[in-house]
C-alpha cells in the first residue's frame, strides 16, 4: 500500500551539492511534503528511524539498455538493492522501437542490439509481444503489459528508425531525402510520446566487420533529425563516437561539432578517454571538451570511473568481433560445443586463427596485451595454467609458438565454459575526480543492463562512493550525490526527480555508508534460453539499501525486494493514479 511516510533523524544529502545536513522528511502521495527538524509523526503515517543513514535520493542509472531484458526480468534485480529508482534506455542508437514492417528488417534490428550489448536474441525473439511499429505504440505496449520497480526513460534509436524506413538498405547506403523525411516523422511520433531524444552511433562494427547502419548516415540525414529535436524544449541527442577500437573520435567530434552548433538541445556525447591506452590514441579530445565548455555549449562529455574489467565468455563475446579478429569470432558464433572443439582441432582454423592474430586484430586490442588478460573460471578446474594466471603466463609456459595456439590449447584443457577477464587501469584518479566536479562532464556511465555475461555495472555509483569519498577523500559526499542524482536529473530534463526538495516525487533511498559496498558479480540462472531452460547473467547481491522508495512506495527494504512496481514508464503512469496504487500493492 501506499502510506504516508516520515522519515526521521536521517543525514539529509540532497542531490543538489548543498551540505549535507539533519533533518526529517514527510511523504504524502508519492511526494515530498515537508522537510524540517523535528517533524512529529502523524497518527496514520509510517516511521521509518534514519538514525544513522544517510537519506539521498533515489539513483539515476544514466546508461542502461533494458529496452528488451525488462519483459523477461521485471524485477530489475539488484537495482533496487542498490538504491537505483530511474532507469535511462535506448543509449547508443539502440532501441526496440520502431520497428520495419519487413521481417528481415525487425530481426536485423534484434541481431544487432543482441550482438553489440550482448542481450541474449532467443528471449528477445520471443518474449516481447512486438505489438508496436512506431515508438509511440512500443510506449503503450509497455504500458499495457509491464509493470516495473524502476522509472523508465528511453531514447528513440536511431539504428531502429533507420531499418524501419529503408528497412535492410539501412546497411547499405545513405537515405534519400524522402526517406529522411519518414525519419523525420517517425522521430517527432517519438519525442511527442514521450521519448528523452535521440541516440545514435558512429562507432560500432559487428562480427563481420560490417558498420552499425548509423554510421552510413549522411550529414543532410543528422541535420534533418536535429531540425526535429529543436522543435521541442529539454530534448538530448546522445552519440556514442569512435573512442575505442577504431579510435576515431577525434574525426567524429570534427565531423559533428559544425552540425551541432547553435541547437537547442543538449548533446551527450562519450567521451573523453580515461583509460590509460585511451590517451595516446586520442589526445586533443580533453581540449575540445574545454573548447566546447568556454564557448558555453550544451555538449556533456560521459565518462565511467570503472575501468571496463570485462569478462570474456567462448559463446556469446563479442570481444573478438570488436578486436576486429573475426576468425576467433568465428568460434563464438559457432554454437555448439562439438563445433567449437573442430575449430580449435583444425590446422586450417588454427592458420588463419594465428594470421588473424597477427595481421587484422587492432594494435590496441586487449589480447596484445596479454599481462592484462587473466584467466578466472576453469570449467574443468583441471587444465595446467587454469586461474589466477594471466595470458601472459600461458604464452610463455606453453608448448606453442604462438599466443593464438597457446589460448586455444588453454581453452581445450580447460573446458569452453572458462573465462577471461581484463584488468585496464584508469588513467588517473584525480582526472577522473576532476571530471566528476566539470558540470559539463556527466558520469556512472556503466552500461549496466547490458553484457549480461560480461559485467554487471548496477552498483558502480556505491563504488563511487566508497572508493572516492570514503577511501581516497577526492570527493565529498555531496559531490558525489549530487553526480547520481541532481546533476543527471537536470541534463536529462526529469525535472520531477533528483533532488530532496518539497514538490518532487518521493524517490528516495536510504542507507548506512559502513554496510554498503559494490559486492562481487554472481551469476544468476533467470534468463529464458528458449528451449524452457534458463541461461545465466551476472548479478550482485544487494548493496544493501535500508530503503529505497520511488513514488512513495518502498521496492527495497529490510534486505529484499519488496515485490511492488510503481516505476513509471516515458514518465507515464501505466494507470489512473488509483489503479497504480492498487497494481503496486
Amino acid at each position: 500500500m501506499l502510506f504516508d511516510t516520515l522519515i526521521k533523524n536521517g543525514t539529509i544529502v540532497d542531490g543538489t551539492g548543498a551540505g549535507a545536513r539533519k533533518a526529517d522528511i514527510r511523504i504524502a502521495n508519492g511526494e515530498i511534503v515537508e522537510i524540517a527538524e523535528g517533524l512529529e509523526k502523524g497518527p496514520l503515517e509510517r516511521l521509518i528511524d534514519a538514525s544513522d543513514c544517510y537519506v539521498t535520493p533515489g539513483f539515476i542509472e544514466t546508461h542502461n539498455h533494458y529496452d528488451a531484458p525488462m519483459w523477461w526480468n521485471p524485477n530489475l534485480e539488484p537495482m533496487s538493492g542498490y538504491g537505483v529508482t530511474t532507469s535511462v534506455n535506448g543509449n547508443c542508437g539502440f532501441a526496440a522501437a520502431p520497428v520495419s514492417n519487413d521481417p528481415e528488417a525487425r530481426d536485423t534490428m534484434i541481431k544487432i542490439f543482441s550482438f553489440f550489448e550482448d542481450i541474449p536474441i532467443t528471449p528477445f525473439r520471443d518474449e516481447l509481444p512486438w505489438d508496436w511499429s512506431t515508438w509511440g505504440e512500443y510506449r503503450d505496449s509497455m504500458l499495457r503489459n509491464l509493470r516495473v520497480p524502476v522509472n523508465f526513460e528511453f531514447y528513440c534509436g536511431h539504428i531502429a528508425i533507420r531499418l524501419a524506413v529503408m528497412g535492410m538498405d539501412a546497411t547499405e547506403r545513405a537515405a534519400s531525402t524522402e526517406e529522411i523525411g519518414e525519419m523525420q516523422d517517425l522521430l517527432r511520433e517519438a519525442l511527442d510520446a514521450g521519448a528523452l531524444g535521440l541516440s545514435s552511433n558512429t562507432m560500432d562494427y559487428d562480427g563481420q566487420g560490417n558498420p552499425v547502419p548509423t554510421i552510413l548516415a549522411a550529414d543532410e540525414e543528422f541535420t534533418a533529425l536535429f531540425d526535429v529535436l529543436d522543435e521541442y524544449e529539454d530534448k538530448t541527442f546522445q552519440i556514442m563516437m569512435s573512442v575505442f577500437q577504431r579510435y576515431e573520435g577525434e574525426k567524429d567530434l570534427a565531423r559533428f561539432d559544425p552540425l551541432l552548433r547553435g541547437r537547442k538541445f543538449r548533446t551527450l556525447w562519450a567521451g573523453v578517454p580515461t583509460l590509460k591506452f585511451q590517451m595516446a590514441r586520442l589526445p586533443n579530445t580533453h581540449d575540445i571538451h574545454q573548447r566546447f565548455k568556454d564557448e558555453g555549449r550544451e555538449m556533456y562529455t560521459t565518462f565511467h570511473h570503472v575501468p571496463p574489467t570485462t569478462n570474456v565468455n567462448f559463446f556469446n563475446s563479442l570481444t573478438f568481433a570488436q578486436s576486429n579478429n573475426l576468425v576467433w569470432h568465428e568460434l563464438i558464433e559457432t554454437k555448439d560445443e562439438a563445433g567449437k572443439y573442430a575449430l580449435l582441432d583444425d590446422p586450417d582454423w588454427r592458420t588463419r586463427a594465428r594470421k588473424a592474430w597477427d595481421e587484422d586484430m587492432y594494435p590496441q586490442a586487449y589480447f596484445r596485451r596479454p599481462e592484462t588478460v587473466t584467466m578466472i573460471e576453469s570449467e574443468s578446474g583441471h587444465g595446467p595454467f587454469g586461474i589466477g594466471v594471466t595470458l601472459a603466463d600461458v604464452i610463455e609456459q606453453s608448448q606453442e609458438d604462438h599466443a593464438s595456439d597457446a589460448l586455444a590449447e588453454w581453452l581445450k584443457l580447460n573446458g569452453l565454459g572458462s573465462t577471461l577477464v581484463f584488468v585496464i587501469d584508469r588513467e588517473s584518479d584525480k582526472m577522473l575526480a576532476d571530471l566528476f566536479k566539470d558540470p559539463y562532464a556527466i558520469g556512472n556511465v556503466s552500461d549496466s543492463g547490458a553484457h549480461g555475461q560480461m559485467l554487471c555495472g548496477i552498483g558502480d555509483h556505491i563504488d563511487l562512493i566508497k572508493d572516492y569519498v570514503v577511501k581516497k577523500g577526492l570527493l565529498t559526499i555531496e559531490e558525489a550525490i549530487h553526480n547520481c542524482t541532481g546533476k543527471l536529473a537536470a541534463v536529462f530534463g526529469l525535472h520531477d526527480r533528483g533532488t530532496l526538495e518539497t514538490g518532487k516525487v518521493a524517490d528516495i533511498a536510504v542507507w548506512n555508508i559502513d554496510e554498503i559496498e559494490r559486492r562481487p558479480t554472481i551469476r544468476m540462472f533467470d534468463v529464458p534460453d528458449g528451449t524452457g531452460g534458463r541461461t545465466w547473467r551476472y548479478t550482485r547481491e544487494a548493496a544493501p539499501m535500508r530503503l529505497t522508495m520511488v513514488a512513495g512506495y518502498p521496492t527495497f527494504q529490510a534486505g529484499f525486494f519488496t515485490g511492488q512496481y510503481p516505476g513509471k514508464i516515458a514518465g507515464y503512469e501505466p494507470t489512473g493514479s488509483e489503479e497504480l496504487a492498487e497494481a503496486a500493492e
